[in-house]
């Protein structure tokens, strides 16, 4: 009769074993997904940031001949200006 228990009481610690190393390569996995992901976020967060930039700078250049022809439109105005109250002034 002890003959027959010790074979499965060493089949069921080594299952116990088998699904011990199992649950902690579980948690290993896990582990290693989250920091992943974690990582993941953090290089989305700087493409967001990137991408942002990217919009700026591309209205910047769309706009800065704009300010340029306001700005030497403004500077034609006032010399205008100033010519024509010369002009009136006696």
């Amino acid at each position: 009769m002890a003959d027959t228990a010790a074979p499965a009481t060493l089949d069921y610690a080594e299952q116990v074993a088998r699904v011990l190393r199992s649950n902690a390569e579980t948690e290993k996995f896990v582990a290693e997904q989250r920091k992943l992901i974690d990582e993941q976020t953090k290089l989305q967060a700087k493409a967001a940031k990137l991408h942002a930039e990217t919009l700026k700078l591309g209205r910047d250049r769309v706009l800065a001949p704009l300010s340029i022809a306001f700005a030497g439109m403004a500077a034609a105005f006032f010399g205008a200006g100033a010519a024509f109250v010369k002009l009136l002034s006696p």
